[in-house]
């Protein structure tokens, strides 16, 4: 007889496919290239050392983690380096590399390993990280110019500048033109601020079967529908196209909101949660003191998730709910 003690059982759901973990993930991280080529054009090398220690960073708080606890090492699924990269992206281009690890350290330990690792996590651990380090708000508010000469490892002395969202949130159209928007000719977060690359990366995913397009497509949706319907005193098509290539919110909708553990599994579960996205982030942008909602939209909405399936979960085949007794008429009742 088999020894059963001896066989590891996966969560479900026990599906059998080429694909694992660490393919899923090398996709992902091929889908952000694009974007870090925009980077290192636009910011310099520094995107690629940020990027890079950010990533190597989680590696290792993972591994320490995991070998402290006495669990098994799995730094090798690749999880951790798409954590970092897409922890990095959110980060401004000036961060400081210590800031960087701490937002590492804070992703993977707190968010992701306390919580059981990689599927277990109810929250994006790079989101969660980003919102964590707002504690540095002079730093997480340093916006450096298109072009700036940063060192490579330590921390640059650089002139903020003006984000497109700081003029869209003053009901002003940003002095860039929609193409510099498009292509990331802009100041803004290291891997946020080019459209088309994200939107390359997105459509990669897409046609690997990575991601499906339902979150996505209702979340850049309702920020469409919103921004043309409220235009703030623009152009109503301007302004749309303004707020859909600024900020975050394309690499929220394509990356992080598509994340399997934090995002439901259902299809009108998934549209659900990306219209929710798309309606916090167009509040927060509109009336917040933030010019920007993306992060703590898609954060809001993770801790949802398990309302949203419940509410959304598919009938059971051949199910039938049962009927309920008919009523006796009241002189049947009265005897």
């Amino acid at each position: 007889m088999a020894d059963l003690s001896k066989i590891t059982v996966s969560s479900s759901p026990h599906i059998r496919h080429e694909d694992n973990t660490r393919q899923i993930m090398l996709d992902v991280v091929i889908a952000l290239m694009p974007a870090l080529a925009i980077a290192t054009y636009v910011f310099g090398p520094r995107a690629l050392t940020m990027t890079a220690v950010s990533a190597a960073g989680c590696v290792f708080f993972e591994w320490l983690y995991q070998t402290l606890m006495r669990r098994p090492i799995t730094v090798d699924d690749c999880s951790a380096v798409v954590t970092g990269v897409l922890l990095a992206y959110c980060l401004p281009p000036s961060s400081p590399l210590w800031m960087v690890l701490i937002g590492d350290a804070f992703a993977i330990v707190v968010v992701k390993q306390l919580f059981g690792g990689i599927g277990k996590n109810f929250m994006n651990p790079a989101l969660s990280a980003r919102a964590f380090l707002m504690s540095f708000p002079l730093l997480m508010t340093t916006w450096p110019p298109v072009r700036t000469k940063m060192p490579l490892f330590a921390s640059p002395d650089v002139v903020s500048a003006a984000t497109p969202l700081a003029n869209l949130k003053q009901g002003m159209m940003p002095d860039a033109t929609l193409t510099d928007l498009a292509l990331g000719m802009v100041s803004g977060s290291l891997g946020e601020i080019s459209a088309l690359a994200l939107l390359a990366g997105g459509l990669y995913l897409i046609s690997r079967k990575v991601i499906s397009p339902h979150i996505p497509l209702a979340y850049l949706g309702t920020v469409a529908l919103l921004s043309f319907a409220f235009p703030h005193g623009c152009g109503r098509v301007e302004f749309m196209l303004a707020q859909l290539c600024s900020g975050g919110l394309m690499l929220g909708a394509i990356f992080m909101a598509t994340d399997y553990s934090t995002s439901p599994v259902t299809k009108k579960g998934q549209i659900v949660f990306g219209v929710g996205c798309g309606l916090l982030t167009m509040f927060i942008r509109f009336f917040g003191n933030l010019p920007e909602g993306v992060s703590y939209s898609i954060l809001v909405m993770n801790s949802t998730v398990f309302l949203i399936e419940k509410m959304t979960k598919p009938r059971k085949y051949g199910y039938t709910a049962p009927q309920k007794a008919k009523k006796a008429p009241k002189g049947e009742a009265a005897k």
